[in-house]
């Protein structure tokens, strides 16, 4: 026998019943992005490498180590498994001109892929979901961006400032991120001993990420260093404090954070990380922040943007961690069917349950016909389901149809199989969800 292959190293199959937790997550995602206005844009998973070069940066992780890159076969175009969420759709709204008419709120779920070290919370294909505001400048869109997820973790039944807390700065306009850098570059130059690999590299193309190391000998270097926000201006700082005067009168408890830089290039103003405790060193469950220059950078017209990415892997095995369970996808009846029953009878009647909303499943015959009776309400039960459908021979000679509670008690009831519309909501409305 042939071997049986397997899945690629940190890229995982996702199967029932973990499968019903993630569509759960998704569709509380989709029904808050309702709320909120925006509405769902699905960009290629592949797309041309210089879009990442352009829109993260060349000497950002993610382009250096991370990028699963590859030559077109046909003809030799480079190519990029996407790494993130928001260069895709500001490629999309460059290309099909979608700002010409104003603002657009935007959202996605889908697909990420990065080439790592896989470990708990962190895969080589990940998911997010993205939340973009493109087309607004004020600071009202950054805080209502943040107030969303604020929105969304009470949605799952994360308790704000317990299970996730909120860290917050500012990286100001380029003009104060140069003074900033060159700063930097000087304070790290006389400290050059004490910086790893990682940080020499970066201390003259990228000083600014060298504060995001997570080396513990470089703690005390990086905490001496100069803090950007005594470089900002005074429109920057309006800016900012308007976002925290927005969070403190809805009483959203943050942490401003003046080393909290974000892992790409194109951040200005704004920046936002939502971390927990709970999962170790994988702390970040969502960040995001305004990048008011990649869609000129990306070729487009200047327009100001905002927007956050959050890790769905991280934020499921949060929930988890939390006791905190998906509401049930069991169904609402199983149709048991015994020998001498005429199917069609049976197909007929659970079809149009299922036509008027009622979750059935139907116990299928084996080869031999139908199984025993013992044996299918094992199964029944085994199922989840608060019902079970008795479709035998005598029932259906009378025109009716058993149904028969499987938790909680209660009596066994015949209903008419001519009439499965009049009593189908008698078996929605146990319904847990």
């Amino acid at each position: 026998m042939a071997d049986i292959l397997q899945a690629i190293k940190g890229m995982n199959d996702i199967l029932p019943p973990d499968s019903a937790r993630w569509e759960w997550l998704e569709e509380t995602v989709r029904a808050l992005m309702r709320r909120y206005g925006y509405s769902n844009i699905r960009t290629p998973i592949v797309e041309p490498t210089a879009l990442f070069v352009r829109g993260l940066g060349e000497v950002t992780d993610i382009v250096e180590k991370e990028m699963y890159s590859f030559a077109d076969s046909l003809n030799g175009d480079r190519l990029t498994l996407r790494p993130e969420g928001t260069a895709g759709v500001v490629r999309a709204m460059n290309e099909h001109s979608f700002l010409y008419e104003g603002g657009k709120r935007l959202f996605y779920i889908g697909p990420m892929f990065r080439h790592e070290r896989p470990q708990k919370g962190r895969y080589r294909q990940f998911h997010q979901v993205g939340a973009e505001a493109l087309g607004f400048a004020g600071p009202d869109v950054d805080a209502e961006l943040i107030l969303m997820t604020v929105a969304l973790w009470r949605d799952l039944g994360l308790s704000v400032g317990t299970d996730v807390r909120l860290e917050l700065n500012s990286l100001g306009q380029p003009d104060e991120r140069r003074a900033h850098r060159e700063a930097l570059i000087k304070h790290f130059e006389l400290h050059a001993d004490k910086l790893d690999e990682d940080g020499k590299r970066r201390l003259h193309s990228n000083p600014l990420r060298i504060l995001d190391t997570k080396n513990p000998a470089m703690q005390p270097v990086v905490e001496a260093a100069p803090k950007l926000m005594d470089f900002l201006g005074e429109a920057s700082l309006a800016h900012f404090n308007a976002v925290k005067q927005v969070l403190d009168a809805a009483g959203v408890v943050y942490k401003v954070n003046p080393r909290l830089v974000r892992g790409m290039d194109y951040y200005n103003l704004t920046v936002f990380e939502w971390v927990t405790d709970r999962l170790g060193a994988q702390g970040t469950i969502c960040g995001g922040g305004r990048y008011d220059g990649l869609i000129e950078q990306l070729g487009g017209k200047p327009a100001p943007a905002v927007g956050w990415g959050l890790g769905m892997e991280r934020l499921l095995l949060l929930l988890q961690e939390l006791g905190i369970e998906s509401p049930s996808n069991a169904p609402d009846a199983v149709a048991l069917v015994f020998a001498g029953t005429p199917l069609s009878t049976v197909m007929s009647t659970i079809e149009a349950l299922r036509q008027a909303g009622v979750r059935v499943l139907l116990n299928p015959a084996g080869r031999d016909g139908p199984a025993s009776p013992k044996a299918q309400f094992k199964k029944a039960d085994a199922s989840g389901a608060r019902f079970a459908l008795i479709f035998g021979p005598d029932e259906v000679a009378q025109g009716q149809v058993a149904v028969k509670p499987l938790r909680d008690g209660g009596e066994q009831l015949a209903q008419p199989l001519a009439q499965p519309a009049a009593w189908a909501e008698s078996l929605r409305a146990h319904r847990q969800s």
